[in-house]
């Protein structure tokens, strides 16, 4: 019934019990009716509804009493007024504190219905007598639906344990707390942190229990989700045949950021200061190992290892700095290649990348993947050696392509000795021999017997099978020496040769012979494409600066060109384009070059020669930083 229905029917109860006080010849204390509107009034929930029923009662109470009575004595009549008038009072004394309990009550109930958790309230018999707004909308029934129904059979809860155990732990400590599953109206099944709070009443009885539920599913899922990471994780740190290493760089970055590198970029203040880099490997700590690290560095647990960094450098590591540099520079990952020192001080070539994880806790979790390349090593080993012995096998054939040129070199000067021998003979015989003429002669025997030796001792160097060395090399000298191989076999074909060199330029660091072949292959390769060739026939040799840190050298020719369909297999090996070609000449070279860290290229306009460009990088002792 609405407010408006309530206070109607207070106020017609309230004349119909006057009328009947009135009219009628009753005795009895029919005032006391008045109760009943004052309750009707007070159903309202209103207070100013209850006081003015109240005050309406009392008014009618007295004015029936007068139109009734005289005021002349005081008998029965008067006492039974003053009853209704009692009853009237208590009534309403005892609905205003029942609204007032009533609104602290629904204050409280609001609270409630603020809460984000699922809250509600059930006897003793499991009955649901409280459904606050974050149940309905949690669980899907509506606190009209919820009022009434049992607890457990609503929601279908699962426990962790018997239910018996947990009711009896309740009534033993007044609180039980605990995660349970329950589903909700549309059947899904939701994880909840339950926290359960015995009610009393004012004997200390038992009457009812608050439950409060927290919804935790998607932390219960998530929690599962890093969990199953977590072990899939591991399952891989275990299984892989790569080898990991997980590390702690955190007391490396506050290092890196106390640093005061006075202006200068880090790379080279870390160039300069190695004993900072011989400490700050020392702090960064390993805190894991998988097995397949642990059988690589020959351990057989990951105790041994959970030292720091250092423990698996060795003393003449130079990767650190750069993945030093790059953690600093937040760089994602570094690559580098290095050896991992053995627990029995052997050393195992290993191509690494180190991850550097982004977030709060990523210097907690830097991960060093490690592959052992010995194998590739050794095949690499295998591979220049074979190289090398091709190589030598090329040279030979190109000395076996010079043969006259040589000898014809060698030739001259041991004409000129017996030349001075003979002169000498003759100066000798006088009757007064020129022992000053002799003497001339004399030194110039020895000038051209140093000469041939020098010729020999060239062609011996460029047969020489050794290995590989990697010197402070004058490019200036290196071309020099190639040319004079060469000149005369040009000669012949009526090539003439010319070369230029830049002046100051810095060192290269190489192998002398095997740029030398490189240079000789790309000449004799010119002179033979210019071959039988109309008009002039020319091959420019020229060395410049390319930057600060590369060098070129240019081999021009006047030939007829490369054909466009064969320069992409050029360099191929067994490629050739001569009838009697090997084709190893230019598969070699560009190996060569690029074991120097430098590139070969050709660019070449069919009928306008061809250009052989070699690109070699400084030695890096002679670069400025």
């Amino acid at each position: 019934m609405s407010h408006a229905g309530l206070r109607f029917w207070s106020a017609v109860l309230a004349v119909a019990v006057f009328l009947v006080d009135v009219l009628t010849p009753l005795e009895g204390a029919v005032a006391v009716l008045y109760v009943v509107a004052i309750l009707l009034a007070a159903k309202t929930n209103r207070r100013d509804d209850t006081i003015v029923a109240a005050a309406g009662c009392v008014v009618l109470t007295i004015v029936a009493y007068l139109l009734s009575h005289d005021l002349e004595s005081i008998a029965s009549p008067a006492v039974r007024a003053l009853v209704s008038l009692a009853a009237i009072g208590i009534t309403t004394l005892l609905a205003l504190q029942n609204h007032a309990a009533t609104k602290r009550l629904g204050a409280q109930a609001r609270l409630l219905n603020l809460s984000h958790d699922m809250i509600f309230v059930r006897d003793r018999g499991g009955v649901v007598t409280f459904w606050n707004k974050t149940a309905e909308q949690a669980y899907g029934w509506s606190s009209d639906e919820a009022l009434g129904q049992l607890a457990d059979k609503l929601l279908r809860t699962t426990y962790p344990d018997r239910r018996e155990i947990i009711e009896a732990g309740l009534l033993d400590t007044g609180r039980w707390e605990g995660r349970v599953q329950q589903r909700t109206k549309d059947g899904a099944v939701l994880t909840v942190d339950a926290r359960w709070a015995l009610q009393h009443d004012r004997l200390g009885k038992p009457v009812g229990v608050l439950e409060t539920h927290t919804d935790v599913t998607d932390r219960v899922a998530a929690h599962s989700a890093l969990v199953q990471s977590e072990q899939r994780y591991r399952r891989m740190f275990d299984a892989s045949r790569i080898g990991v290493v997980q590390e702690d760089w955190s007391d490396l970055r506050a290092a890196l950021q106390s640093l005061d590198t006075a202006g200068a970029g880090l790379r080279d203040y870390l160039a300069q200061h190695p004993d900072f880099v011989r400490e700050a490997r020392r702090l960064a700590r390993i805190t894991d190992v998988n097995p397949a690290l642990q059988k690589m560095a020959g351990s057989n647990g990951a105790s041994a290892f959970i030292e720091n960094v250092d423990r698996l450098l060795g003393e003449d590591d130079r990767s650190f700095l750069g993945a030093l540099v790059a953690f600093a520079e937040a760089e994602p990952f570094y690559e580098g290649e290095t050896e991992l020192v053995r627990l029995d001080g052997g050393k195992v070539p290993v191509l690494f990348t180190i991850t550097f994880p982004s977030g709060p806790d990523g210097d907690r979790n830097v991960l060093a993947f490690v592959v052992d390349i010995t194998e590739r090593k050794q095949a690499q080993d295998a591979l220049l050696a074979a190289q090398a012995e091709l190589a030598h096998a090329a040279r030979v054939a190109t000395l076996g392509e010079l043969t006259a040129s040589i000898a014809h070199e060698v030739n001259q000067p041991l004409a000129a000795i017996v030349t001075s021998g003979e002169a000498g003979l003759r100066w000798l015989r006088r009757e007064v021999p020129d022992l000053h003429e002799v003497g001339a002669t004399i030194v110039q025997i020895v000038a051209e017997g140093r000469r041939a030796s020098e010729i020999v001792a060239r062609i011996r160097t460029f047969l020489k099978k050794a290995p590989a060395e990697q010197d402070s090399l004058d490019i200036a000298e290196i071309i020099e020496e190639a040319a004079l191989l060469v000149a005369r076999e040009l000669a012949n074909d009526d090539v003439v040769l010319t070369f230029e060199v830049e002046h100051g330029l810095k060192p290269i660091c190489g192998d002398r012979i095997q740029l030398q072949q490189v240079l000789v292959n790309l000449l004799v390769n010119a002179g033979q494409a210019m071959s039988g060739q109309p008009g002039s026939r020319t091959v420019k040799l020229r060395a410049n600066a390319v930057d600060g840190e590369h060098l070129a050298i240019t081999v021009r020719d006047s030939g007829p060109g490369i054909r466009p369909e064969d320069m992409p297999r050029l360099f191929n090996p067994f490629f050739t384009t001569k009838p009697g070609g090997m084709g190893m000449g230019l598969a070699i070279c560009r190996t060569t070059v690029e074991a120097h860290g430098g590139l070969l290229s050709v660019e070449s306009t069919p009928g306008a020669g061809a250009t052989f460009r070699l690109t070699l990088p400084y030695s890096q002792e002679h670069i400025r930083p």
